[in-house]
């Protein structure tokens, strides 16, 4: 690191922040962390398995505070940044400090939206985003009560599942034809739901909230769904006020250039908040790549970020496997259901290769179908055993 970086400040103490900050500091910067929460850096992903009581919060700590001491790093947390002067190289608290930079790195993450209609700021209506978030959710559900969850992608059932699980009647209002219309097809949707039912949890598709009321949510349809408390998992939008305001470019997300940097040569951008090549992350893994390529480029070093195709989605729903690569609609489909078991695959084909797949339930086969999807290699006689997988296939599609 040259010697003309004295004091380098992130602000954003989420994955990516920390990530950053820690390298940042390993490398040599005098490196203060700013983070808005009053809690320590924290493993967002596992919130939901903090939400369904099956980790306590100390377990979702990822930077302790001896740890933060034995990195050098200054922490701030709870405290908020109002503006950025660049033209002194300082950070505006909210308090009226200041803290000089020479290097800045914004990871202010993402902001949960929340839809615009008559009841949703009353303050039975959760955000499901930070800690504090789920917190509020938990203390709910220990009074019991009906939950609605307006959302059923990703967050909005785990939101929905650790509710049930703590005791609550959960609805989930989904404003599509199915949940998770993003990464599963109609047959697999089907499956979730009737998963979801048999924990207790109801779903309504085609759901239009028009109205929060004071014990409900009142649909377009004039169905009234009872809810003591509303939780909206529809989505979040990068957090880049801070960024427009100080002048920089801003799209969708604040513009960076490949070494994640934006247009001001003192200041990096990274995770939710940034914008890449007109791109925005939303998971962990391309943030940790940014916060590595940011915090090189800072100590002097030649990163470059370059974004990984988002080949194949696989998570855990409510206890069950999920996966998906390439094309979930259209093709020529080949189907293998089994209602009983709970486990689906439907395979896409065009032009005898296999151009996509959704498996539900078992999900161990999902490496050999990405690797034939990549491939593009002619299926041929293979067609009517490959939904069973690669130990039905001769020897030469096995491998």
């Amino acid at each position: 690191m040259g010697s003309e970086i004295y004091q380098v400040v992130v602000i954003g103490a989420g994955p990516a922040g920390a990530r950053c900050a820690e390298r940042l500091a390993n490398g040599g910067a005098a490196v203060t962390l700013v983070g808005g929460e009053a809690a320590h850096p924290y493993n967002r992903v596992a919130l939901s398995q903090y939400l369904a009581g099956d980790l306590d919060a100390h377990a979702l700590i990822t930077h302790h505070p001896h740890a933060l001491d034995e990195h050098q790093i200054a922490w701030r947390p709870g405290t908020i940044v109002t503006a950025l002067d660049r033209h002194a190289k300082r950070v505006m608290l909210g308090s009226g400090e200041f803290i000089p930079y020479d290097r800045l790195v914004l990871a202010t993450g993402a902001q949960p939206v929340r839809l615009p209609f008559p009841g949703a700021d009353r303050p039975s209506v959760l955000m499901y985003r930070t800690l504090e978030d789920v917190d509020q959710m938990i203390a709910h559900a220990a009074i019991g009560g009906d939950a609605v969850v307006i959302g059923g992608g990703l967050l909005g059932l785990e939101a929905a599942a650790g509710l049930a699980k703590r005791g609550m009647r959960v609805t989930v209002l989904h404003a599509v034809g199915r949940l998770m219309e993003r990464q599963l097809d109609d047959g697999a949707a089907a499956l979730l739901q009737r998963r979801l039912a048999g924990q207790g949890i109801a779903t309504i598709t085609n759901a239009k909230t028009v109205a929060i009321e004071e014990d409900a949510v009142l649909l377009a349809d004039g169905t009234r769904v009872p809810a003591r408390i509303v939780v909206m998992a529809v989505g979040i939008r990068p957090h880049t006020e801070l960024a427009r305001s100080a002048g920089l470019p801003v799209n969708r997300g604040i513009l960076v250039d490949d070494a994640m940097r934006t247009d001001d040569p003192s200041i990096w951008a990274i995770g939710e908040c940034a914008e890449h090549a007109g791109q925005c992350v939303g998971l962990v893994a391309p943030s940790f790549a940014q916060a590595e390529v940011a915090a090189a480029a800072i100590l002097g070093r030649d990163a470059r970020y370059v974004p990984v195709s988002a080949d194949a989605t696989a998570l855990k729903v409510a206890g069950a496997g999920v996966w998906s690569a390439g094309e979930i609609e259209g093709g020529d489909p080949i189907v293998l259901d089994d209602a009983e078991a709970g486990q689906y695959r439907r395979l896409l084909m065009r032009d005898d290769r296999l151009v996509g797949a959704v498996l539900y339930g078992e999900t161990g086969d999902a490496p050999w179908y990405l690797a034939i999807i990549k491939d593009g290699r002619p299926i041929g006689a293979a067609r009517s055993t490959l939904p069973f997988g690669p130990a039905f296939q001769p020897a030469e599609w096995a491998a």
